[in-house]
């Protein structure tokens, strides 16, 4: 059997990776049109941070596991063709900023249909709206050397445990045609994920329900977070503890703990993109209330990323004007260096919008990316360094001289740094602003920190 995946990103890059390495049998080919990003798939820095993906990958590469831009003899050639894709949020026309945007999706479609030989299992991996299968499938069909069979196998991957979530999955769904064709597409792809995955743990159902399944998961998690950080705010009004207000409901099993930390906002490429576009499906179906109540989950991540920002302002006695802030992590969560919808990026756009300096470490995230994201150039017109976003080249540089040092990511190297060092080398009073409740307050205050955390009094 002979495996190609159309994208080379955080999707497909990985999932490819163990699939190779559980399946020496199957040759698996990972095609995309970045040639610099086949190039680094091809060398010993690796585009995407992932915790074991770099062993897997040396593991496997070159022997039954390939990167390559050749997608024409990648696509003839396979059997199964997993589409993993980027579909991001439309930015315009009809649905501008809730709809998916699919043109690459349909690109892949068109590119298949005219490269593809013989019978192929087409497989959706990208997140994408419910029937999208029908427009591959429109597209599919003009084909005069090809026969198709659409599958949808959405991914349900955590950054940063990726290759564990891989290697010991919850459950991987597959959907497809409930026809005799479509029932065979199916178990030959069940086939392959039973050569690691027990088959109680391989679902299979019908193309509209895997497809609206992966917008739903999506949703009820950042529902959870946006509910919890909700209470964060309450807590803080009324002096509750909200990491013990997480513990008590958490113990309720009708509830569970996961998804229970209060932080300073959810990020990443898919809670917000596939709640808005859950948003768009349902007033597409003219269902308002449904869609007015999805959206009130992104509605409360906004907010909490701003009433972040606001105590900043607020508690260094409103005003950040030519203050430096150290900002410690700009990915959107830990052992990973994706900063898509970070909220390390809207609460600095918000200090550097009050004229602050924000000094930004992050241990995986390159500067390039940073003032990318940032929308800013780090060299102004007149050949100067931006004097609003500095990038330091370790963790003591960006806190040295700085009113106040903001945790916005989560990572581990943040817990136990010398707290005293930082706190000696900083402008007085010297603030700490926790956004992930990861350090230990009371240790803080004994040196002599002001310290804020989310959901404490």
């Amino acid at each position: 059997m002979k495996i190609c995946c159309i994208g080379a990103g955080y999707v497909g890059g990985p999932t490819m990776a163990v699939i190779a390495e559980k399946c020496p049998h199957i040759t698996v080919t990972v095609v995309d049109v970045d040639a610099s990003k086949i190039e680094a798939w091809n060398s010993g820095n690796l585009p995407v941070y992932e915790p074991g993906l770099e062993e897997v990958v040396a593991g496997q590469r070159g022997k039954n596991l390939f990167f390559s831009t050749d997608r024409e003899t990648a696509i003839a050639e396979a059997d199964i063709i997993f589409v993993a894709v980027g579909t991001p949020t439309k930015k315009y026309g009809i649905g501008a900023g809730k709809a998916a945007d699919l043109v690459y999706i349909e690109k892949c479609a068109r590119d298949i249909a005219q490269m593809a030989k013989g019978p192929k299992i087409i497989v959706e991996k990208s997140t994408i709206p419910v029937r999208t299968a029908d427009a591959l499938k429109a597209i599919l069909d003009e084909s005069e050397t090809a026969q198709f069979q659409v599958l949808s196998n959405p991914e349900f991957l955590a950054e940063g445990t990726a290759i564990e979530d891989l290697h010991n999955a919850d459950r991987i769904l597959i959907g497809g045609d409930q026809t005799p064709d479509g029932l065979a597409a199916i178990e030959k792809l069940v086939s392959v994920y039973a050569n690691w995955i027990p088959r109680e743990r391989i679902i299979t159902t019908n193309l509209w329900s895997s497809e609206l399944s992966k917008l739903t998961a999506n949703a009820f998690l950042a529902q959870r977070i946006s509910s919890i950080n909700a209470m964060s705010a309450l807590c803080e009004a009324t002096g509750a503890d909200v990491d013990e207000v997480s513990r008590a409901i958490g113990t309720d099993s009708r509830i569970g703990p996961k998804f229970l930390k209060a932080s300073v906002g959810f990020g990443g490429s898919c809670f917000q993109k596939d709640i808005l576009n859950l948003v768009y499906l349902c007033e597409h179906f003219g269902l308002k209330e449904v869609a007015d109540y999805w959206f009130q989950v992104v509605n409360m991540n906004d907010y909490q990323k701003k009433r972040f920002s606001g105590k900043i302002v607020e508690r260094l006695f409103n005003t950040v004007n030519g203050k430096k802030i150290a900002v410690l992590g700009f990915a959107f969560k830990k052992d990973t260096n994706d900063t898509r919808e970070s909220a390390s990026i809207y609460v600095c756009q918000d200090l550097i919008a009050e004229n602050a300096t924000v000094a930004i470490f992050d241990p995986q995230v390159t500067p390039e990316l940073i003032f990318d994201e940032l929308g800013v150039e780090p060299i102004d017109v007149d050949g100067n360094a931006n004097r609003n976003v500095v990038i330091a080249e370790d963790v003591y540089a960006a806190c040295e001289g700085a009113h106040a040092v903001a945790i916005l990511t989560e990572w581990d190297v943040f817990k136990d740094l010398d707290y005293q060092r930082i706190y000696d080398s900083m402008e007085k009073p010297a603030c700490i602003f926790d956004g992930r409740n990861i350090l230990d307050r009371s240790a803080l205050e004994a040196i002599g920190y002001r310290t804020y955390a989310i959901g404490k009094a």
